[in-house]
C-alpha cells in the first residue's frame, strides 16, 4: 500500500470561507494509505512547498494529494516540488476544491462533504498510481503562422528575427488583411498604410519569411514540435515567380465589371486584379468566376499584353507538404452580415452604410478617391448619423452578438472627427448606449470629438430608418431629455459588431484547438496563459482569440512570437507520460482505436502469439507510438474490447475514484 500525504490549502479565504479545511484534512487523514494530513493557508507559496517536500523526505511519502484549486494553475508547481524531494512527477494528484466546492456552493456544510468526496476520489487513484518516465522527441525549428493581418504580420518577423524560419499562410492573394482597408488609425489619426505598409515589405524581403498568399491550410497532423501541415495554393494563373506587378493586364482586360471586394463592392475592377497599390506579394490574380478565357476560352488579351509571359491559364492548386514544431493561428475577423437589420435600412438603401465601407469611402485609395460622397447620387451628405453597438450586445444570439466589440466606441469616434475636420459644415451624430474608452488617450480622444469638433453625442438607440425622398429619414430617442427625434439625414454609418473570420472554425479543427460559443479560439488560461492555446505548440494571434484594437494585436502577437521562440530554441522536448497503451492478448485489431486518433499514433502490425497444443496463432494487434500520443483517451474509449488503456488514468484508476466517490 501506498504512504500518501494529503495537504489542503485555505487558498486565504477563497476555499477556506466555503469548505472547512480542517474538517477536510482530519476526515481524509483517516482514508487508507494516507500517512499524514495536514492544511496551511497557502500550499503553492515557497512555504507551502517546502512543508509538502520536508514530509515527503521525513516520512518516505510514495504518493501527495494536494486539495486546492485548478490543476490547470498549480499541477505543475506541486509537481516540480516533489520532484525536488525526489518523488516521481507522476506520483501527485490534485483535487480541485475551489472551482468546483467553494466557488460554486454557498452552503459550507455541503461545500466542506464534497471536498472530502474529492479528495477521497484523488487518495483512491493515486493508491494505483505508478512512477512513470517522460520521453523526448525532436523539435522542427520552423514556425508556421496561419492570416497574414498585422497580427500575423508581426508574429511572423519576431519569430524572423530571433532567427527561425516561418511561413505565412494567407488566403486572400495578399498580406495586410482589414488593416490595408483602414485609413487612419486611432487614437494617434497615423495613417494605416504608412504604418503596415513597411512591415509588408519587410515580411517580403526576410530571406527567414516565407509568404504562401492565396493559399489556405488543408490539413494539419502531428504534435507539438513535429507537426505535419499541408497547404493548398489555390491557382492564381499567374506565373509568381515571374509576374512583375507592372499592371498592363490589369488596364487592358476587358471585362470591367466585377464587384471589387476590397473595396467592399463599392465600385468594380477587373477580372485580373491587384487588389491595392502596395500588394505583397505584388502579382495579378485572374478570378476564375468572371475571366472570360477560363470561362469560354474567348479573349486571352492579358496574355498578349503580359511582357513578362507570366499568364497561364492552365495552372491547377498545387499542394505543399512541410514540418513545423510551432503554429500560430490568426484568422483574422470579419464585420457581421448587417442584412438581417432591417429596421436601419441596410438592405434597401445605399446610404446605409457600415463602418468598414464608410473607411473605404473616406480612403484616399477608395472607390471615390477620399472625398466623401453618397453611394447613391454621388452628393456630399449635410447630414451624417452613426449609429453604435449594430450587432454588439444584442440580446438575439440569432441576430446579433452578445459581446461588446470593443472598437466600434474609438472608431466612430474616428470617423465623427475626419468628417467635421475635412467637412465643417456637416452635421454629424452618434446615437450610443455608452461610449467604452479603455485605453491610453481614449477618453481624451473622445473628448476632442465632442469638445472640439462639434460631434453630437446622443445617448439613445436608433428605432428605424426609413428612405424617402432621397432622404433617410431616422427616428432614435434621446434618453437624457427623454424625448422623440427625428432627423433627415444623407447617410446613415451602422457600426457593424466584429466575428471571428469563418475559416476560424474548420482552422481549429485541424488544430484540435478549443472555441467558445462565439467561435474565437479559446486560450489555455485567461490570465496566466492568453496567447497558448489548450492544444500544445498551437499559439493564438489577433482577433481570433477576441475582439481587439491594433495596438492590443500587435502586443498578443509579440506575445505569440515569443512563445514560438521559447519552444523552438530547445533541441527537444519532454514527452507526455500518460500516453496510451494496448494490450496485445486482449485486442481484436478492429481499428477503431485507428480511426480517432487524431495524431495518427496507432498503428497495426501482424503478431505471433503461441496458442494450444503448441500451435502458432498470427494476430492483428495494435501498436501505439508514444512519441506521437498525446494522452488524449480517444481510443480507449473507442476500443470495444477493452485492449485499450491510458498510462496514467488506466479504466481501473478511474473506477476506483468512481468507487470513491460512491461509498
Amino acid at each position: 500500500m501506498q504512504k500518501i500525504g494529503v495537504f489542503v490549502c485555505h487558498c486565504g479565504t477563497n476555499i477556506a470561507a466555503t469548505v472547512d479545511v480542517e474538517k477536510v484534512a482530519q476526515t481524509l487523514g483517516k482514508e487508507p494509505g494516507v500517512v499524514f494530513a495536514t492544511d496551511y493557508p497557502y500550499m503553492c507559496s515557497q512555504t507551502g512547498q517546502q512543508m509538502i517536500q520536508d514530509k515527503i523526505q521525513e516520512l518516505g511519502l510514495t504518493g501527495v494529494v494536494i486539495c486546492s484549486c485548478s490543476p490547470r494553475m498549480h499541477e505543475q508547481t506541486f509537481r516540480k516540488a516533489c520532484h525536488k524531494a525526489g518523488l516521481n512527477d507522476y506520483m501527485v494528484e490534485i483535487a480541485n476544491i475551489r472551482e468546483q466546492c467553494s466557488w460554486i456552493h454557498k452552503d459550507k456544510q455541503e461545500a466542506t462533504e464534497k471536498a472530502v468526496i474529492l479528495g477521497r476520489a484523488a487518495i483512491a487513484k493515486v493508491q494505483l498510481n505508478a512512477p512513470l518516465t517522460a520521453g523526448t522527441s525532436p523539435v522542427t525549428k520552423r514556425a508556421l503562422v496561419i492570416g497574414g493581418g498585422i497580427a500575423g504580420i508581426q508574429t511572423a518577423l519576431d519569430i524572423a528575427e530571433a532567427g527561425f524560419e516561418v511561413d505565412i499562410v494567407e488566403k486572400q492573394p495578399t498580406i495586410g488583411g482589414k488593416m490595408t482597408q483602414i485609413d487612419k488609425t486611432f487614437p494617434t489619426l497615423d495613417c494605416a498604410a504608412c504604418i503596415l505598409t513597411p512591415k509588408m515589405v519587410d515580411c517580403a524581403q526576410n530571406e527567414k519569411i516565407h509568404i504562401y498568399a492565396y493559399s489556405e491550410v488543408e490539413q494539419v497532423g502531428g504534435f507539438v514540435g513535429n507537426f505535419h501541415v499541408k497547404i493548398r495554393r489555390k491557382a492564381r494563373f499567374v506565373n509568381e515567380d515571374v509576374c512583375t506587378g507592372c499592371g498592363a493586364c490589369t488596364e487592358k482586360c476587358p471585362q470591367k465589371k466585377v464587384p471589387n471586394a476590397f473595396n467592399l463592392g463599392l465600385d468594380t475592377r477587373r477580372a485580373i486584379y491587384i487588389p491595392f497599390a502596395q500588394a505583397v506579394p505584388k502579382v495579378a490574380t485572374i478570378d476564375p468566376d468572371y475571366c472570360n478565357m477560363l470561362k469560354s476560352g474567348k479573349c486571352g488579351v492579358c496574355a498578349k499584353v503580359c511582357t513578362a509571359g507570366a499568364i497561364d491559364y492552365k495552372q491547377k492548386d498545387t499542394i505543399i507538404e512541410r514540418e513545423y514544431g510551432a503554429i500560430v493561428a490568426a484568422t483574422g475577423f470579419n464585420p457581421i452580415d448587417l442584412s438581417q437589420f432591417d429596421e436601419f435600412a441596410y438592405s434597401k438603401s445605399p446610404d446605409v452604410v457600415s463602418s468598414l465601407e464608410f473607411e473605404r469611402l473616406m480612403n484616399a485609395a477608395g472607390p471615390t478617391g477620399g472625398t466623401l460622397l453618397r453611394p447613391s447620387d454621388g452628393a456630399h451628405p449635410k447630414t451624417i448619423v452613426f449609429v453604435q453597438c449594430v450587432g454588439s450586445r444584442c440580446e438575439d444570439a440569432q441576430k446579433g452578438k452578445s459581446y461588446c466589440s470593443k472598437i466600434c466606441c474609438m472608431y466612430t469616434a474616428k470617423h465623427a472627427m475626419l468628417c467635421r475636420e475635412k467637412y465643417p459644415d456637416t452635421d454629424v451624430y452618434v446615437f450610443y448606449i455608452d461610449v467604452r474608452t479603455p485605453g491610453k488617450n481614449f477618453d481624451e480622444f473622445y473628448r476632442r470629438a465632442v469638445e472640439e469638433y462639434g460631434v453630437h453625442y446622443i445617448k439613445g438607440m436608433v428605432g428605424k430608418v426609413v428612405p424617402e425622398n432621397g432622404k433617410l429619414k431616422v427616428q432614435a430617442s434621446d434618453l437624457l431629455d427623454n424625448r422623440q427625434l427625428h432627423i433627415d439625414a444623407d447617410m446613415v454609418v451602422l457600426a457593424a459588431a466584429i466575428e471571428p473570420d469563418k475559416s476560424a472554425r474548420s482552422v481549429a479543427t485541424m488544430l484540435t484547438a478549443s472555441m467558445d460559443t462565439n467561435d474565437f479560439f479559446t486560450e489555455a488560461h485567461p490570465k496566466l496563459r492568453p496567447v497558448e492555446s489548450p492544444t500544445a505548440g498551437v499559439f493564438l494571434s489577433g482577433t481570433c482569440q477576441g475582439p481587439k484594437d491594433i495596438p492590443e494585436t500587435v502586443a498578443q502577437a509579440s506575445a505569440a512570437a515569443a512563445k514560438v521562440i521559447g519552444l523552438l530554441c530547445k533541441d527537444s522536448l519532454t514527452c507526455n507520460p500518460c500516453v496510451a497503451e494496448p494490450n496485445e492478448l486482449m485486442c481484436n485489431g478492429c481499428s477503431n482505436c485507428e480511426k480517432v486518433c487524431p495524431y495518427g499514433a496507432i498503428t497495426y502490425i501482424d503478431k505471433e502469439f503461441r496458442g494450444p497444443n503448441r500451435t502458432t496463432l498470427i494476430r492483428r494487434v495494435a501498436q501505439v507510438n508514444p512519441a506521437v500520443c498525446q494522452g488524449c483517451g480517444a481510443c480507449t474509449v473507442a476500443c470495444m474490447s477493452g485492449a485499450m488503456d491510458l498510462k496514467g488514468f488506466s479504466n481501473k484508476q478511474i473506477m476506483a475514484e468512481v468507487d470513491a466517490i460512491c461509498r
